[in-house]
């Protein structure tokens, strides 16, 4: 059985299409009814990621009602797989719901499965979406040597790897990444980010993500854990440090409970019809 079969007899689905910094993603609306059957959210994330045969997007985000905070995100990424969380993917949820009037006011909690995660939204002046999050505490873990690479990892809500170099865009992520994203002392796998600094509160990144399975334009855990193990590791100087990706601009407060400011925007909105 294909996702379209039973999906077809019954209903077509509205959709819409959003990126924080080119990481982008399909927001499937459940606030008022289940739309995809929790059994088969997986599957339709992969057929609707795909870029060719499908929509297109590096996730699939689910907004319903949440007994615990004020909204609750959902993530399944191209390979089937659920994400605890996803930094690019709950800006593009909270614009969603601000839009929507779903949330009354700029400052709103999220729950995800890293966590409660408290938000604060709102419009600058020049009509942009901004979004800033209370990523928590990040969990720092074990630096380890692979294929001759230091390689050092914490969790921001999901997995990261970091690996400091001289020159980002010299990396061929997909032949180098993989080692260290299938490797054994990543029993759940990894995210994998190289980073370059480029300045005393500046790193530029490149991260490969977990699920994706390649380079994404923009990820906001990563970002958010490359820049704090560059503050940890006194590669960085400073409260703020900024981070550049392929896809724009993060700004990451680093501290106890690091912070990810960014932009989302919503591209356009759809229907799949049967």
């Amino acid at each position: 059985m294909t996702i379209k079969e039973p999906i077809r007899k019954v209903m077509s689905i509205a959709f819409s299409k959003l990126h924080g910094n080119g990481n982008d993603f399909i927001l499937i609306d459940e606030m008022n009814e289940e739309i995809i059957p929790d059994e088969m959210k997986a599957q339709f994330a992969v057929v609707y990621c795909e870029r060719k045969f499908g929509i297109g997007a590096d996730g699939i985000l689910f907004i319903s009602k949440s007994k615990t905070a004020d909204i609750r995100m959902r993530i399944f990424q191209p390979d089937a797989s659920e994400a605890e969380m996803c930094g690019n993917g709950i800006r593009c949820l909270a614009k969603y719901a601000f839009d929507k009037d779903y949330v009354k006011t700029k400052a709103f909690r999220v729950e995800t499965l890293a966590g409660i995660m408290p938000v604060h939204v709102g419009y600058d002046s020049d009509g942009d979406f901004m979004a800033t999050i209370n990523m928590g505490p990040a969990v720092f873990q074990e630096t380890h040597e692979i294929d001759g690479m230091t390689v050092y990892s914490a969790d921001t809500g999901v997995p990261h790897a970091v690996v400091f170099v001289g020159d980002v865009s010299g990396i061929n992520l997909d032949e180098v990444a993989p080692k260290i994203r299938h490797n054994p002392v990543f029993p759940k796998g990894t995210n994998v980010n190289f980073v370059q600094i480029t300045g005393q509160s500046d790193i530029v990144i490149r991260t490969f993500e977990r699920g994706v399975e390649g380079e994404t334009l923009s990820c906001g855990t990563g970002s958010t854990a490359s820049a704090i193990i560059a503050a940890k590791t006194g590669k960085v100087h400073g409260e703020v440090v900024h981070v550049k990706t392929a896809g724009g601009p993060l700004d990451i407060t680093v501290g106890d409970a690091p912070l990810m400011t960014g932009p989302a925007e919503t591209v356009f909105t759809g229907e799949i019809t049967f």
